[in-house]
């Protein structure tokens, strides 16, 4: 019994939990821009994620999207919701698919000693033959214990997220994304 005992203990005391962002809402700045760009009917393709990411953090456990996602369906989720939102999603009849990838994704919760940093590099690409880069990098105060400073990375997802899609649809060729092929 004693046995049994000591190896409860000693699994409660290495299992870790798992990180998770929260589910993606829209941005109202980036829903104004979206709004004035005024070109609809636009699908939302797959996406692809990097060449390697890690998800481990700091030993406690490793940062997951919510839904069983993986982080590029995140992204792709989160466009799909800011076109759907502005009035521009269309996936029955869309006159153009966006598809993207993401180039670089890492993250760090120990950045100096208690801050943290998410860095996504993404490439958007359209049925067009036009494709657009943007990066994040997205600064945030993780803490020194692992527990905390893993759930403060995995909460920072959500603006990085935000801001690079934001800096996607801001960027002066994304319009260009839009334009259907002659």
């Amino acid at each position: 019994m004693k046995k049994i005992a000591v190896v409860l203990a000693v699994m409660s005391l290495s299992a870790c939990s798992t990180f998770t962002p929260p589910r993606y809402s829209i941005s109202a700045d980036t829903n104004v821009a979206l709004k004035s760009i005024g070109i609809g009917n636009i699908n939302v393709g797959p996406f692809t994620g990097p060449a390697t990411f890690d998800r481990a953090c700091r030993g406690a456990g490793p940062i997951a999207p919510p839904d069983n996602m993986s982080f590029e369906a995140y992204i792709q989720k989160a466009l799909a919701d800011e076109l759907k939102v502005a009035g521009l999603f269309d996936d029955k009849t869309p006159k153009i698919t966006l598809t993207g990838s993401l180039e670089t994704l890492s993250f760090s919760s120990s950045r100096g000693l208690t801050g943290g940093q998410w860095d996504i590099g993404l490439r958007l690409k359209s049925s067009n033959g036009k494709s657009l880069f943007v990066s994040e990098h997205y600064e945030f105060e993780s803490g020194f214990i692992a527990d905390t400073a893993c759930k403060q990375t995995a909460e920072a997802y959500f603006p990085a997220v935000q801001n690079v899609i934001g800096k996607a649809i801001r960027n002066p060729d994304f319009k260009a994304l839009l334009a259907q092929s002659q």
